[in-house]
């Protein structure tokens, strides 16, 4: 198991390069150029978007826009902004953080372009569904000669929405922040009953489909943003005149990475940094990876532009605002520097410094939260994937595979959970970022068809 975790973990620093930052920043800042920062000027009729006004329940489609936008935050909005800025903290400091942000700017544009494409080019699986994402847009809008392009997608999709990380940092965190201070110790059996209960929970959900899955998101992530919101001010409340001493540093640190350890790749520990910070943005927002653009090739809809406008608010809210958020309350209470703890652990360890008593458990109820609606989010992403490579009939296999990883990732280390995860998003986002950058001009006619309708 060493030595698959080894493999693992150089696979993941292998492919997390020079070409595929370049690949995922520089496709997308080509985006953003094209698109005349379109989603930026449009960021107000996106949230009018989002609160239903243009709804249309005779459009084709499973789900609504807003439901669209919560299954997809429910799988971003999640142990990525609580454990994965955490990790990017504890490893280049503060700074790490300013490159999460320019990944999410960066990926705003990209948002809304893959998932203009799963609206533009819907396919049908082999049921007659109609179905959206990069597989299908691979196929319908580059042609059939590209499908090995989409197959590969597909099966790099299959283990990337595997959910081992969050499970293993649920896992971790209810170890650290409920077990461990009532004298119960870590160990195999308690990470085992973990699983099982998270098995039990999650199988209830997903095996009633992508209709229960939305349904049951759009409640709980809203309810639980607000909630972290609320915390991290209160923390930030506590620290006030600490903030803009933090704030400055995310900035300053960015271009002098004193926290990081020296790399031999480009720019030495700067390049490092830059790496981690979006890698972490990535695992974040998922911006060019192409899970989001799933949930939103569901929505029911005849604009592609509309969709797209609509899932280009993710990045913003769970990279710029929620990360952000995160970011601040691990930094103001000092315990990055003070504690050796990683991950949910070192986030826990702020909360519970700044709200004694309480403060771990109220994140503990967002961990809780976000880490599960994050499972039911992902099953939905692998079944999809399954269906496209072996037929709609056999989908619901992938459940089962689903189901039964909960227990790895309740069970596994943390760095090579991390690794996993990571080398499959970047694998992803080749055919996801090509299939995109090539059919971008399509996406700007069609928006721009769409403007001029608004205008009318």
């Amino acid at each position: 198991m060493d030595f698959i975790g080894k493999a693992i973990q150089d696979f993941s620093s292998f492919i997390w390069g020079l070409p595929l930052l370049i690949l995922l920043i520089g496709g997308g800042l080509y985006l953003l150029v094209l698109s005349r920062f379109l989603p930026f000027r449009f960021f107000g009729h996106a949230i009018q978007v989002l609160r239903g006004k243009y709804d249309d329940p005779n459009d084709p489609g499973q789900i609504s826009h807003f439901q669209a936008l919560t299954t997809a935050l429910s799988a971003t909005v999640g142990m990525g902004n609580i454990s994965g800025v955490a990790v990017a903290i504890a490893v280049g400091g503060p700074g790490a953080i300013f490159w999460m942000w320019m990944s999410a700017v960066v990926g705003m544009s990209t948002k809304f372009f893959t998932s203009s494409l799963a609206i533009m080019f819907r396919g049908k699986d082999s049921q007659g569904a109609l179905q959206g994402g990069p597989m299908y847009f691979i196929t319908e809008g580059l042609g059939k000669k590209w499908k090995p392009l989409a197959l590969f997608f597909s099966a790099c999709a299959m283990i990337g929405a595997l959910p081992v990380f969050n499970v293993n940092q649920l896992t971790q965190a209810i170890n650290d922040i409920m077990l461990e201070p009532n004298g119960i110790k870590e160990s195999d059996t308690g990470n085992w009953a973990i699983g099982i209960i998270l098995v039990i929970v999650t199988s209830i959900v997903i095996l009633g489909g992508l209709k229960r899955i939305s349904k049951v998101t759009a409640k709980l992530v809203p309810a639980m943003v607000l909630l972290y919101f609320v915390l991290v001010i209160v923390i930030l409340g506590v620290h006030i005149e600490d903030v803009p001493k933090y704030f400055g540093m995310i900035f300053t640190d960015a271009f002098s990475a004193d926290f990081i350890k020296p790399d031999a790749f480009f720019g030495g520990a700067l390049g490092t940094l830059i790496i981690l910070g979006i890698r972490r943005g990535a695992f974040s927002n998922e911006a060019g990876i192409g899970t989001a653009p799933m949930a939103h090739g569901a929505a029911k809809t005849t604009e592609p532009a509309r969709e797209g406008l609509v899932a280009m608010l993710g990045p913003f809210i769970d990279t710029i605002v929620v990360c952000t958020l995160t970011a601040l309350a691990i930094l103001v209470t000092g315990v990055w520097q003070t504690s050796d703890a990683n991950g949910v652990s070192l986030t826990a360890t702020a909360f519970g410094n700044a709200m004694p008593g309480v403060g771990k458990y109220l994140l503990m109820i967002c961990v809780a939260v976000f880490s599960i609606s994050s499972l039911f989010s992902y099953s939905y992403y692998g079944t999809k994937s399954l269906s496209f490579l072996a037929g709609a009939k056999y989908k619901n296999y992938y459940n089962y595979l689903f189901i039964a990883s909960i227990i790895v990732g309740a069970t596994s280390s943390l760095d090579t959970m991390i690794s996993l995860i990571d080398s499959a998003f970047a694998l992803m986002a080749i055919p996801t970022m090509l299939a995109t950058i090539i059919l971008a001009p399509k996406v700007m006619k069609e928006a721009k068809k769409y403007i001029a309708k608004l205008k009318n």
